[in-house]
């Protein structure tokens, strides 16, 4: 829409509200709201000032005003507030030179794709991921000085089987046992349908809903696929009615990777493949039905998996799921249906469906810049003509220790990613997408605000294992 449209499209559905979201440097979505007497074509030209300083990882205070400018194309009805009002989704803006602020994630996103045009390798990239997360009905923690605890609960979590729930009915998935049972088993029938529902009511082409493996409300509904910037979008858009069809039942959404102990984590596997005028160029006759240039690219994921790991598994939690020997995808080699490799080739017959699914990211992540940063490695493979070696079509899981050791693997933790992030982001700073202020500030807040005060504070598991020492 042009923002005459959008002018018009607010007055046709009277809308009493606008509302204006954008993403912090971390990923969450922020926004605020003015009434409908406030909002012109003008709102577009001139954008609306705000205080940078407040927005984690942005601003200091002595030089905070910045703008927000509204994207019209991204014009839709919020459809969890009473009174009807619009939402649109702004880019962030330097009020003195106008131009886009090298740490709002959405104009990373873009100059991605400016970069991807300008190699003249394709014209498009696109991206599925394949968002988890847990609905649980109650959660509860707490973190100070002498105390430290966590407690999550589910109906159709299996560690209530012996619970008075007056009646309790039974019916709880066991550990892993969630894919895909009908109900009564599956109990969120009704809350995914919902969820699905709305999803496609805000313009989102879902194609299926289902439960995950684990117990306890495991969720996994998958969106199309689209270009770079439109699924970054879409993803801040998915998470945001997830959490609010979920909180308008009572219950509670979280896309936590590792919210439960010896269960499956949530990730989010990304499929992605490279398009020029119409044509799929990941389509061919090498292994798996790819092109040259997918294997170069995959090469480009597998050499820089560590680095990647700081935007693709941003937070300490992520790394309780990407746990060697289990069901986690962190060995990084590639195969054709494989998977228990850490880049999957889906196996279909239809050449635009060729892609490739690297399956260690989670949905913790900022989506824009998870999906810039795929991207450029994956172009710094193409450019590079970086070979993955040879495919990999046996078990990982199964692998004996001496088989193993010759197979890479991604980073350990969130402070192992974010030091092979300082060692290795020259591929990220091509064409500006990514500025050495963005580096240095994603990974000093990282290690500030997460790694630190994770690292320092005694966990309940400690007093279990070491109190009597």
């Amino acid at each position: 829409m042009t923002p005459s449209e959008v002018i018009q499209f607010a007055n046709d559905n009277d809308c009493q509200f606008i509302d204006f979201k954008f993403l912090d440097f971390v990923g969450i979505w922020q926004h605020f709201t003015t009434p409908i007497r406030e909002f012109s074509e003008e709102t577009f030209e001139e954008g609306i000032g705000f205080d940078g300083s407040s927005i984690r990882g942005w601003q200091p205070i002595h030089n905070s005003d910045m703008l927000i400018m509204p994207d019209p194309g991204t014009a839709k009805i919020d459809p969890f507030v009473e009174m009807t009002t619009l939402s649109l989704i702004c880019n962030i803006i330097d009020p003195i030179t106008r131009e886009g602020y090298t740490r709002d994630p959405r104009f990373i996103a873009q100059k991605a794709e400016a970069y991807l045009k300008s190699t003249g390798i394709a014209d498009t990239a696109y991206f599925g991921p394949e968002p988890e997360c847990f609905v649980f009905d109650d959660v509860r923690y707490a973190s100070t000085t002498n105390e430290s605890f966590y407690s999550v609960d589910s109906v159709e979590g299996i560690w209530n089987t012996g619970r008075e729930e007056f009646p309790n009915l039974g019916y709880k998935p066991r550990h892993k046992e969630g894919y895909f049972p009908c109900a009564p088993t599956d109990s969120m029938v009704n809350l995914r349908n919902e969820m699905m529902a709305v999803l496609q009511q805000n313009g989102l082409h879902i194609e299926c809903g289902h439960h995950e493996v684990a117990t306890g409300g495991q969720v996994e509904i998958d969106m199309r696929f689209d270009s770079l910037l439109q699924m970054g979008d879409n993803l801040q858009w998915f998470k945001y009615i997830i959490k609010n069809v979920a909180f308008r039942n009572g219950k509670t959404a979280t896309f936590m990777p590792k919210p439960i102990f010896n269960d499956n984590g949530s990730g989010m596997h990304c499929h992605q493949s490279l398009w020029k005028d119409g044509k799929n160029l990941f389509a061919g006759d090498g292994y798996g039905g790819l092109s040259k240039m997918a294997m170069y690219y995959i090469g480009g994921i597998m050499k820089h998996a560590k680095a990647l790991c700081a935007f693709t598994n941003p937070t300490t939690n992520s790394y309780k799921r990407l746990v060697p020997g289990y069901e986690a995808p962190v060995n990084l080699a590639y195969s054709n249906r494989n998977r228990s490799a850490s880049l999957r080739i889906p196996v279909t017959n239809n050449e635009k469906a060729k892609r490739v699914e690297y399956r260690t990211p989670d949905a913790s992540a900022n989506g824009y810049l998870a999906f810039a940063a795929q991207l450029m490695a994956g172009l710094d493979g193409i450019e590079n003509k970086i070979d993955p070696g040879q495919p990999l079509d046996k078990d990982i899981y199964g692998l004996s220790p001496e088989e193993l050791e010759d197979i890479p693997t991604v980073a350990s933790s969130l402070e192992d990613a974010l030091v092979n992030l300082e060692n290795d982001h020259d591929f990220l700073l091509k064409g500006d997408v990514f500025t050495e202020d963005v580096v240095e500030m994603w990974i000093s807040y990282k290690r500030e605000a997460e790694v630190d005060p994770v690292r320092m504070r005694p966990c309940p598991e400690e007093f279990a294992l070491y109190f009597d020492c």
